[in-house]
C-alpha cells in the first residue's frame, strides 16, 4: 500500500487504488503552484523558436521602446 498521506494534498484513486490525480490546497501551497504552473508554461514553449538577447534589445531600439 502506498503512503502518500501530507497535510493540504489529497490523491485521488482509481478503483485498483493507484493514485491518478491530486486536490492541493491553494492557500497552503500557492507559491509551489505557481513554480508547478512556471514548469509547466516553459515546457510547453520548449520548441518555440528562440531569439537572443541582443535581437531582442536592438528591435526594441530599433521601435524606441528601450534607449541606450
Amino acid at each position: 500500500m502506498l503512503n502518500l498521506a501530507m497535510q493540504g494534498i489529497n490523491y485521488v484513486t482509481n478503483e485498483k487504488g493507484q493514485p491518478v490525480a491530486v486536490q492541493i490546497d491553494i492557500k497552503k501551497y500557492s507559491d509551489l503552484l505557481e513554480d508547478f504552473f512556471d514548469v509547466l508554461t516553459a515546457r510547453k514553449r520548449a520548441n518555440e523558436p528562440r531569439e537572443s538577447l541582443a535581437s531582442v534589445k536592438a528591435r526594441l531600439k530599433k521601435n524606441d521602446k528601450l534607449r541606450d
